[in-house]
């Protein structure tokens, strides 16, 4: 069940997935709704019975959330609130939260809603027989709002790529990496945990000062061109993300890819709460 506010990004997904889905004898379906809207998500539960639920629906964009903050708060906040307790009223097995490493030590308006759901999330663990758990995300390359298009287009353009610092650094990962992590989250999760991805931070401007890139032109010879950019004043963009919480106690899981905070110091397990 694909349930989204945006029509055009259901479409799109529905028909990437709808062979796949079709060979391993799984019938597709889309429901467009808004998590705001309490009345549409309660017909969603009620008639499609859930067991599992993973939440990705979110204002992301930094900027564009730093200026319209009560959108961000309604939308990332008591939406996932709804769906968090439809998910326990209705006896789902699991949910699954995809958060983002901007929800450490948050210093924009998107970050803390983030943070806030994740809290919501870890209330809900402490009280529900649904395994509540949550996942945090870097930036994902080639996903939808990922800066990759955007440095596309400058390029084509003839440059400069825009970054927010000539210092920054972010986390990234692919796709194929997210989805991993998404799945062995909801496989491992016994409630309460934040999964991240703990691979080094990249710093882009490092990149870009050692590369070429080339370039399709309208004749046969591509363009090679040195990258350069370019630094803006992004509000509400940090200059370096983390992926764990100060407080929080890292556990590496055994294949080395999942962090688990599961302990506080001392080895005592986490209180729910």
């Amino acid at each position: 069940i694909m349930l989204d506010i945006y029509e055009n990004t259901a479409y799109e997904l529905y028909h990437e997935v709808e062979r796949k889905a079709a060979e391993s004898g799984i019938a597709l379906k889309v429901f467009i709704g808004s998590i705001t809207h309490m009345p549409a998500l309660e017909k969603a539960f009620e008639f499609y019975k859930p067991d599992v639920v993973f939440h990705a629906a979110a204002h992301k964009h930094v900027p564009l959330m730093e200026a319209c903050a009560r959108e961000a708060i309604e939308n990332n906040v008591f939406g996932t609130l709804n769906v968090v307790r439809l998910a326990h009223e209705h006896g789902c097995t699991h949910f699954v939260q995809i958060s983002t490493d901007k929800a450490v030590n948050p210093s924009n308006v998107m970050g803390a809603t983030k943070r806030m759901d994740e809290m919501i999330v870890q209330y809900y663990a402490s009280i529900s027989e649904t395994v509540f758990t949550a996942v945090r995300f870097g930036n994902v390359l080639g996903s939808h709002g990922s800066v990759i298009p955007l440095f596309k287009r400058q390029l084509r353009e003839g440059g400069p790529i825009t970054v927010t610092h000539r210092d920054i650094t972010r986390y990234f990962m692919t796709i194929p990496e997210a989805a991993r992590l998404v799945i062995t989250a909801g496989a491992l999760a016994q409630g309460g945990e934040i999964f991240v991805w703990p691979k080094a931070k990249n710093s882009l401007t490092k990149h870009i000062d050692n590369s070429i890139i080339v370039t399709p032109t309208r004749n046969a010879s591509p363009k090679a061109q040195f990258m350069s950019y370019e630094c803006l004043e992004i509000p509400g963009e940090e200059l370096s993300a983390f992926s764990i919480i100060e407080k929080e106690i890292e556990w590496l899981e055994s294949t080395g890819k999942i962090v688990w905070p599961p302990q506080r110091p001392g080895g005592a397990a986490y209180e729910r709460a």
